[in-house]
């Protein structure tokens, strides 16, 4: 399969190293300072802590160009806007792993409504240096899948396609039929939780505000509750039916855990995603269920 990975962070280093090892005719996309890094130093991945350095030899590019058999977004929520200027007149499905919760109607809108896929990515770890640092295999590693999707819901044959190729990819990939349910429920969390971190100045210092914790709570009692579909997957109900003391000493235990730890990048660019994905929620509250 010839893809085109849009976004050279961590989770798009990972996931271009993952389909190239695994045979596919893969370009990673890059810009700026990372472009020049990857240029001068290529794609340089480790596990966890370790000091072993592997570099995979992953083409990459500045811009697209030609055809694909498949375009991966992996940017953050407020760049996608350049993403689809850019790939407009490329030829190829996209596929968009990210931060989103306005629908798939914009994206249908700029590119045509037959290449649009949602998803939303697995893989994870930090940037150290120019070294992708990912989480080690685990069994939760394992269990945690990556959902993608049909915006109508269908399981198509080039789902299922993309589905068995990120598995040989050891990418947990399946498919989800109500795609757009999960990523709106992922922000009515995702938000509240990311926009306290940061208001706090970090994990410790949230973790140490209960009163700050209870807020973020209801403001993702109140986003779950505004969403025009039921929440994907149905375990985010537990925000309303678990009694909210019991949620505070759950979450004041997670912010201290290493699960917790992509939440303490603290960026313009995270701000930005933030701000962004905010206007998207607030939309929740014009349709309510």
């Amino acid at each position: 399969m010839k893809v085109l990975v849009y976004g050279a962070g961590v989770t798009g280093t990972l996931f271009a190293s993952r389909l190239h090892e695994a045979g596919n005719d893969v370009s990673l996309l890059a810009r700026g300072e990372r472009l020049a890094a990857l240029q001068e130093n290529g794609v340089l991945l480790a596990e966890g802590d370790g000091p072993v350095i592997m570099q995979v030899p992953v083409p990459v590019v500045e811009r697209p160009a030609g055809s694909y058999d498949l375009i991966a977004v992996l940017v953050r929520t407020h760049q996608v806007e350049d993403v689809l200027k850019s790939i407009a007149g490329v030829r190829g499905d996209v596929l968009f792993l990210l931060n989103w919760a306005a629908g798939p109607e914009p994206l249908e809108a700029a590119i045509g409504r037959e290449r649009v896929l949602l998803g939303f990515p697995n893989l994870g770890g930090t940037m150290d240096g120019q070294v992708v640092r990912y989480r080690a295999t685990s069994l939760l590693t394992r269990l945690v899948s990556m959902p993608i999707g049909e915006p109508d819901g269908r399981v198509t044959p080039r789902l299922r396609e993309l589905v068995q190729t990120f598995r040989s990819a050891r990418i947990n990939a399946k498919a989800e039929t109500r795609m757009d349910a999960w990523l709106k429920t992922h922000a009515a969390f995702e938000l509240p939780l990311g926009q306290s971190v940061h208001a706090a100045g970090g994990l410790d210092s949230l973790a140490d505000d209960p009163a700050a914790i209870r807020d973020m709570i209801r403001r993702m009692r109140q986003n779950l509750k505004a969403m025009p579909s039921r929440p994907v997957p149905r375990a985010f109900n537990v925000l309303h039916t678990v009694p909210e003391a019991i949620l505070v000493r759950v979450f004041r235990r997670f912010l201290r855990t290493d699960a917790a730890s992509p939440l303490a990048t603290d960026s313009p660019a995270v701000s930005a995603e933030l701000d962004r994905l905010a206007e998207q929620v607030s939309a929740f509250e014009v349709h309510p269920s």
